[in-house]
């Protein structure tokens, strides 16, 4: 299975015109809108884990290094 990558530019263009006939052109502000800020929440959450497990790496190469 290809995944994301296998779908294309022209199937991407096909979505895009298949999103604007379901939702109309007024909704799709909108709906970019709150995806964007979905995105936003999801890699500052993913940003978070990531220093929250440096963190704690840190604090037990600290205790290992202490005893």
């Amino acid at each position: 299975m290809g995944g994301l990558g296998a779908i294309g530019v022209p199937g991407l263009i096909i979505i895009l015109v298949i999103v604007l006939i379901v939702f109309g052109p007024k909704k799709l502000p909108e709906i970019g809108g709150a995806v964007g800020k979905t995105f936003a929440e999801f890699k500052k959450s993913t940003k978070g884990l990531i220093e929250d497990d440096d963190d704690s790496e840190k604090k037990v190469e600290k205790k290992s290094d202490a005893s």
